[in-house]
């Protein structure tokens, strides 16, 4: 299998390149930084199990920088079984839905949905090319997005707006995929412990210690990874356009 993660240089896109490469996966890994920064990255993934780990650079935002890594892609590969469009950011400034700034709804619309949405496009058409071509190929999409997706958080609304329009690409690729017998999943975590969550880090720390969640920890990158490798055994073959929440049943309904 190859499988292409975007955003998969560190926190749970590590996470999930670390787990595919377990099961043998031909990794290319995107993220922002420049190439230098990304040998240890990508010896780390190859040290796990994956055969071969490349770093395609550039902001899935970009309309020109998504069609470059699919070019990337294709000639250095010549094929593709999973995108995992994992690849976001947080508002620079967290503020008040009163206040949100239009500089940044429209960055993380670009980056956390306008993003996905193409590159899922572009490689659905991929994919069914592939399927065309040999019936017995498989391959498949699996989005990487958030409890706020349904969660709303009134001083980050544009990131809670980004992740409930990601849910519903899920949806809409599950429903056009599906003569073709290529899955659409998503999960959905929860507090993981990143770098993106580091400013926060003493904020949950008290409320998961006050029960916020029925798990009482912190979510790990490799919490979602294995979700993803089990997704991308189709081990569940019957299941497509469906959720996997990794939150520790922070959203479960509770008296």
């Amino acid at each position: 299998m190859i499988t292409f993660i975007t955003g998969g240089s560190r926190g749970i896109g590590l996470g999930i390149a670390l787990a595919l490469a377990k099961e043998g996966h031909r990794i290319a890994i995107n993220g922002v930084r420049a190439e230098s920064e990304i040998g240890p990255v990508l010896e780390q993934i190859r040290e796990a199990g994956a055969p071969e780990a490349i770093y395609c650079q550039g902001n899935v935002g970009c309309p020109e920088d998504r069609q470059r890594m699919l070019e990337h892609l294709r000639s250095h590969f010549g094929a593709l079984h999973f995108l995992v469009n994992n690849a976001g950011v947080a508002p620079a400034e967290r503020r008040d839905v009163l206040e949100t700034s239009r500089e940044s709804f429209q960055r993380l619309i670009a980056i956390n949905l306008e993003g996905p949405y193409f590159l899922t496009q572009a490689v659905a058409q991929w994919l069914i090319e592939q399927k065309q071509a040999d019936s017995s190929f498989q391959g498949g999409i699996i989005n990487v997005n958030s409890i706020s997706a349904t969660v709303a958080s009134t001083n980050r609304g544009e990131y809670c707006v980004s992740k409930a329009g990601l849910a519903m690409v899920t949806q809409l690729f599950a429903a056009r995929l599906g003569e073709y017998d290529l899955p659409v999943f998503e999960v959905r975590p929860g507090i993981i412990r990143t770098d993106m969550t580091a400013g926060v880090t003493e904020k949950y720390d008290r409320l998961l210690e006050d029960g916020l969640c029925v798990t009482p920890r912190w979510g790990l990158p490799d919490d979602v990874g294995k979700a993803v490798a089990s997704l991308a055994r189709f081990d569940f073959p019957y299941s497509t356009g469906q959720t996997i929440h990794i939150d520790g049943g922070l959203t479960l309904p509770r008296l």
